[in-house]
């Protein structure tokens, strides 16, 4: 017995809308896959990545995961990072966080989530480091949403730091770090201004 018949029913409706404006969009996708851009951002699933920036299957590499998290020791990410920069040629690794961020909001929280909260341990470290960024808010949500913006800074200079990284600076290969933040509430992408494609920017950006 088929279960989730309506994804199915989805599927082959996009097939065919595809199909029609598009009639050789399978074909040549099959060929290759050659994006310009990797996208490290959240598991939420109100934040589509392609639809966000308007781009097609095949033309963003993804990888998400709880509150977009960077962390030296997660091999799922450095795989992603690294097939992304030296087999893809990827131009540009986007760090992509959004405000209300669920894993950010858990970090805050005093009661345990269990396991995820080892996982969310580094923002909770964000927070103590940065306790003076809070002081000029006087809501939770306003607090929520300066350190949904600090994770996103912070992971930004943990893609930089990485081997994957320093390794393609040092070889002289254009790969541009970007942090963003996605507002669910009006759709649009706010530019962190932490834009780094040296190891001298790298190195500005993180005595700010």
């Amino acid at each position: 017995m088929k279960t989730l018949s309506l994804l199915f029913e989805n599927n082959r409706k996009w097939v065919s809308q595809i199909s029609q404006t598009n009639p050789t969009f399978f074909s040549r996708l099959v060929q290759q896959q050659n994006p310009e851009y990797l996208w490290i951002g959240c598991s939420d699933s109100r934040v589509p990545a392609n639809e966000i920036i308007g781009l097609l299957p095949g033309e963003l590499f993804v990888h998400r995961n709880v509150a977009n998290l960077v962390i030296h020791t997660d091999m799922n990410c450095l795989s992603v990072l690294q097939y992304a920069v030296e087999i893809l040629k990827v131009k540009h690794v986007i760090v992509c966080g959004h405000y209300g961020c669920g894993g950010v909001k858990a970090a805050l929280e005093t009661q345990t989530h269990g396991l995820i909260d080892n996982w969310l341990r580094q923002i909770r470290d964000i927070q103590q480091r940065r306790g003076n960024d809070f002081s000029q808010f006087s809501t939770a949500e306003e607090r929520l949403n300066r350190l949904c913006e600090l994770n996103v800074i912070e992971q930004v200079k943990n893609v930089g730091n990485t081997t994957i990284i320093q390794e393609a600076w040092q070889r002289d290969q254009v790969v541009t770090i970007h942090g963003w933040i996605y507002s669910i509430s009006d759709g649009l992408l706010k530019d962190m201004d932490t834009t780094i494609s040296s190891t001298a920017e790298l190195a500005r950006l993180e005595n700010l």
